[in-house]
Order: C-alpha cells, then structure tokens, then sequence
C-alpha cells in the first residue's frame, strides 16, 4: 500500500503537508474553475470560426454541425410532413410580373403567409428565390416614411423612391424582372402570420404547465420546441411549396434574407441540402450573434458561431454584405477563414462577400445590387453586370395581405394561445410517434435518440483530454488511507476535487467510482470514516473513488446543497436588465446537468491515466441527481466502463416545472428522459433502481457478483 501512495505522489503536481480532511483545498476555497466565471453569451463573447485541417475534417465536422442544428431547432428527426394544402389565389398585376397571395401549412393548421411574384413572358421551368424578410417592422409590408426615405436616398443607400420607401419589395420585384419565381414569407408572429399575434412572447406563467404547454416554458424547452425551429421548419415547408409549383426548377433555388432573415437563410442551408446558393445579409459575424427568440436555441452556439453555422452551406455559393454593425469586422474576422476553407474546397469562386460599412444596418439597393450579381451568376442568367432597379408600383397592404373576404384570417381556436398549445402538441405527438417507432431498431435508435444524446451531453469519453491531478494529501478515512486531491482537464479548464480510498495491500485492481447528490461527503458517514457501503468494498479490495462535481461539495461556499442552478452567464455589470436571464443561456452554454457529466467523464479518463492501473472500472449513481448523471455518463463512456450500477430515487425528466432545476435538460423528454438512456446503455451490465428509496447494499452485492 505505501508504495501505490508513493506513486501517487508522483503522479500528482504536489503533494501537501496539511492535516487529513476530506477537502482537497483549504476551508473556505473555491477550485479556480472556469465555469464560476463569466459565462458564454450572444452579446459579449467572440465566436470565432473553428478551422478544420483537411475536406475530410470539414466533412466530419459539418455533419455534427448539421446535427446539433437540427437538435437544438427540434427537428431530429424531422416532424412529419403532412400535406400543405397550399392556397395560392388573387393575384395582383403589375406590368412584367405578377404578385400572388399565398397561404399554405407548415404544421397541421398552422400557416405560412406570403407574396409570391412570377415573371411574365417567360415559359418553361423557372429558377426560384426565397426571400425571408427579417425583423424590419412590420416584415413583408415594411415601408420607410418620407424623412428616413429622403435620408437614405441622400447617402446613396437607395435610388428611387419607390425602392427606397419599400426595400423589402424592391428585391423580390427586380428578381422577378430577372426571370426568377420569388416567395417572400413572414415570419412568425409579422405581417399576415397572425395565428400566434407576437413574435416574440416574454415569460407567461400560465403557459407553464405540464401538459397543453406553450412556448418558452419548460416543457417546450425539455421537447426542444422553440420559435426558432418553428420558422425553421416554415423555412424547409416553404421550400416544399416552392419547388412542388409547376414553373419552378426544383434544382435552381436560391435564398435570401438579411438581419433575422439572414438567420433563417443561413440555418436553412445548414439543414436543407435543396438550395444551391445562399446569401445572407448583414448578420454572419464573429460578434453578436442574432438577438430575438427565432435566432437562439438551446446547444445552438455550443462550440460554433454563425461563422461556423453559415460555412454549412459549403461547398455551394455563399455570398455576405457587412454594415456598420456587428458585422463591422467581418473583413477582417470571418471573412478570411470562409474564404480558406472554399479555397480548401476547391471552390474559391463560389464565396464572395462586400464590406458596405458606410452604411447602418440595411439590405439597401448597394446590397441588393450586390445580390442581384451574385444570383446571376450563382444561377446562370448571363445579364450584363451591374444588374440595376428601375422604378415599380409598390403593392398596398391591401394587396399584399392574403387574408381576404374569400379567405378570412384564422380565427377562434384556430388563434392566439389555443392555436400556439394545440401546435406544440401535435409537434410532440409527432415526435414521440416517430422517436417510439425507432425502438424496434437499435440502430436506428443509437442514430437518432443516442446522436441527440451526444448534442446535448456534448462530450464523450473519447473526446476528453489528458487529466491531470493537483495538490494531493494522504488522508486516513477510518482504517483506510486514501488521498484528497484536485482533478484537472487541462482543456477544459475544469478543477474538480475528488477523493480516493485504497483497501490497503488487499488491492483486487477494480475501481469504483461512486456518484452521490452530496459529492464525494455522500460516501463517508458522520465521523469522516467510509460509510458501511463504501467500507464493504473497501474490505474486498476495491478502490473507491468520490468527486465534487459541478456545484456539489467544495464548489459551495455554504455546505448547503445546490437549489437553483445558474442561468445568468454575466456580471451585475455586464446584466441586460431587458432580458430574463436564462433566455439565451442554453443556446451558449451546456446545461448544469451535461457539465455534471462532463466531471464524471473527466474523473474516467483521470482513473484511465492514474497509476491505479484498473483492471476494470465500475461507476454507481446513487440519488435523485447523481442516478440520472451517471447514467448519461455511462452512455458516453462506450466500453470504458464494465459494471453500472444505477439508482435514480424516483426522479423523471418531465416532472421539472423550472429552467433553473439544477436538473433541467433541454430535449430530455423528447429524447425518452431516463429510459431512453437506459436504452442506449443496454442491460448488459447495468444494475438500475427508480424506486425513491433503495437499500445500497444491494448496489455492493450486485457490484461484487
């Protein structure tokens, strides 16, 4: 024995001289660990792109992009797509194009609104454009008054009155002119899209329920339903309208958009392999990242950016516009790396981007000239460059709306919270349908609900790095010595304080890492001595080993068990007093639960390095919180592990009504909480319990069997 404590002191950084105690840092400490500090969010953080070294690299690593988007937008697998019913009628003429009034659906009853223009005198199948407007007011019958029309028109943003009064328009008219079928589409919540009258809802209590929830509550959040995968999925049911249309070229279509709407583009791409081109405008950065509900979802910006997010549309023509906003540095940060990787791709021609930083925040006739180029030859037309606007006859509102006598706007149960509670049902139905189907497959299942499971974990085993360990102490725990010490993930940045108790000379080589709702305190009794579980194993020669994870043990300066786990990623200084604090907080950091298993993770791989030379490693999870932690641990540890041992004290998923549960979990319930973890696992090996209460003994019987 005092040789394998000597190999300890080797291994470790240090070894201290302090009076045994189960802390490995002095009283009254915090590990220096990277995630009590300023967190991760939209605004304050620079999201630069992730290089790649190789095509295949980038191969592999957009299609985990491409997965966690869809993940986090709530479309893994995608919802089922039921019939549009799509109703096209009442067009309006102008003299080379005309405009149609549009309205079909994207889920059972809920519709998209738009305009669709069509060129005239031209025959045959068309190229098509589609055009989200984005958050300019009132989106798709958008217009400027006299002043900010006459002050862009002074700075050379626009150059007719027409075009500058009604931006929004001007680009789907001159596409048209182009000989392109164009669909601009509101978004949710704007313009004809009156079925949920506000785009973006602020916190309803009411809508916190268990069952006939709304968005924005808990149960939306643990089934990963969100406005952003709403307009999503209109975006992918508008490119099922379009190119379903008889003079529409399935294999020519192109998107558009800026601001929110270059959002909608540029996630559409990363989802939707049918359009060739994309160029969203004014919003692909290394800086702010997108401000409204229907550009932020849970593991969205988890080690991406939009700089990431937009690269998804490689290798097919990408182009960008920057404006003096928090696109301003995109010249320089962003740019460069997209260009290398077309260079990579063997596709340097198909990236191009303008640096318009004169001007504010805008998709103005210099951008939209830029644009019209780019869909030129991104599609083939052959028209002599620049391709300029001439003036038009801007459609009323009157003419824009779809919603007429003849076709009178949704009313009733059809609007409003019944509408926005009967939607996030059949969405939830749907994917429980599907997600049920796929239990019959393993393989499909470990595709679907385990690739889901990796999003929002967001590490696995293999994926953790070298574990070192700091400021060890030899301690006595009762008869047995053991050390206290500090668990570092050097890429990480995590500092986790952990204990490791040795049977003395009767080593029989297994390893027990043990998981406790208290940290590594749960396996000791009043006195500081191993508890009778604990010293069971301890007399048949295992080792056992506790950690502090996250916000357990030595993380609290209190010794009073976490509550409430933290959403606001900033300091007082730094708090946006308009937004609640959690609204964007999944979407940029992991949650308290996934950094849990994260340390647990980390404590594998630190066992795996340690001279402990474990023939085999067991991990227990015992406790409401600890159960469900090791558990997921375990699904991501693959082969590592070779007993499990789980006890979950009666604690489900879809039983937590608040986002700052220190359990939380987004997508949990969607992705079959706790049973769809045992799934993955597999009952080879697994001892599991999820009674509320569990004699631990049988843990220890099962263990040495």
């Amino acid at each position: 024995m005092k040789t394998l404590l000597w190999m300890f002191a080797i291994w470790f950084t240090s070894l201290s001289l302090q009076a045994a105690a189960p802390r490995a840092l002095p009283e009254g400490e915090l590990p220096k660990d990277a995630r009590l500090g300023t967190l991760r969010h939209l605004s304050y953080d620079y999201f630069p792109f992730q290089k790649v070294s190789s095509p295949k690299a980038w191969e592999k690593r957009a299609a985990e992009l491409r997965k966690q988007v869809k993940v986090a937008n709530g479309i893994w697998p995608l919802p089922t797509r039921t019939p549009l019913n799509a109703m096209v009628h009442s067009p309006v003429e102008r003299d080379d194009y005309t405009v149609w009034r549009v309205y079909f659906e994207s889920f059972p009853g809920h519709y998209v609104t738009g305009s669709l223009y069509r060129p005239k005198h031209v025959s045959g199948r068309l190229p098509a454009v589609l055009s989200p407007h984005g958050h300019w007011p009132e989106g798709r019958f958008h217009g400027f008054d006299d002043g900010k029309l006459k002050q862009q028109i002074a700075i050379g943003a626009e150059r007719f009155l027409a075009g500058g009064r009604h931006p929004v328009q001007a680009r789907c008219v001159q596409l048209a002119r182009m000989g392109c079928v164009v669909f601009q589409y509101d978004m949710d919540g704007y313009a004809d899209s009156l079925q949920r009258p506000v785009h973006r809802h602020e916190k309803r209590e009411h809508m916190n329920t268990a069952t006939n929830w709304g968005l924005n509550s808990p149960q939306a959040e643990l089934h990963l339903q969100n406005l952003m995968g709403i307009q999503t999925w209109n975006s992918i049911r508008a490119i099922d309208f379009l190119t379903s249309l008889e003079d529409v070229d399935p294999k020519r279509v192109v998107v558009t958009g800026s601001s929110g709407g270059g959002t909608q583009t540029f996630i559409l791409m990363a989802v939707d392999d049918r359009p060739v081109a994309a160029i969203p405008c004014v919003m692909v950065s290394t800086a702010m990242q997108g401000g409204c509900r229907c550009e932020n979802a849970p593991y969205l910006r988890i080690g991406a950016g939009n700089i990431d997010l937009a690269a998804l549309t490689a290798p097919r023509p990408l182009a960008l516009t920057a404006a003096d906003d928090w696109t301003v540095e995109l010249k320089t940060k962003g740019y460069p790396e997209l260009l290398s990787l077309y260079e990579m791709l063997g596709k340097k021609d198909s990236f191009r981007a303008v640096f318009h930083t004169e001007f504010k925040h805008n998709y103005n006739s210099v951008n939209r000239t830029f644009m019209y180029g780019c869909v030129n030859d991104f599609l083939g037309f052959g028209f002599e460059k620049p391709i300029l606007e001439e003036e038009y006859v801007p459609l009323t509102r009157e003419e824009q709306s779809v919603w007429t006598s003849d076709h009178p706007k949704p009313s009733g149960e059809q609007a409003g919270e019944a509408h926005e509670r009967a939607m996030l049902r059949w969405w939830a139905e749907d994917s429980s349908e599907q997600i049920t189907k796929l239990r019959d497959d393993p393989a499909a299942y470990q595709q679907v609900v385990g690739g889901a499971w990796n999003v929002m974990i967001g590490r696995q085993l293999d994926e953790v790095g070298f574990v070192d360990a700091e400021a060890a102490k030899e301690v006595k725990f009762g008869d047995y010595p053991g050390v206290v010490l500090m668990l570092k993930d050097v890429d990480a940045g995590s500092l986790l304080p952990a204990m490791v108790l040795t049977p003395g000379d009767n080593n029989n080589g297994q390893v027990v890492l043990w998981l406790t709702d208290n940290g590594k305190a749960g396996l000791l009794d009043a006195e500081g001595k191993p508890n009778a579980e604990v010293s069971s194993l301890l007399e048949d020669g295992y080792i056992v080993v506790g950690v502090d994870l996250l916000y357990q043990g030595e993380f609290l300066s209190d010794d009073k068990p976490l509550t409430s786990a933290r959403l606001n990623p900033l300091d007082q200084s730094q708090a946006d007093k308009n937004r609640e604090p959690w609204e964007f907080f999944f979407g940029y950091n992991s949650p308290l639960f996934s950094q849990r298993v994260h340390d647990a993770l980390t404590t594998i791989r630190a066992i795996q390095l340690s001279p402990l030379q474990a023939s085999q490693i067991h991990l227990v999870g015992q406790g409401r919180e600890a159960g469900a932690i090791a558990l997921a641990a375990a699904v991501q540890a693959g082969d590592a592990l070779d007993k499990t041992a789980i006890a979950t004290a009666g604690f489900s998923f879809a039983a937590i009504d608040r986002k700052d549960d220190p359990m939380f979990l987004p997508g949990a319930v969607k992705y079959d909480g706790v049973e769809g973890l045992k799934r993955l696992l597999g009952d080879s090996q697994l001892w599991f319990n999820d009674q509320e209460s569990v004699d631990a003994s049988e843990i220890v019987t099962w263990l040495k069997k």
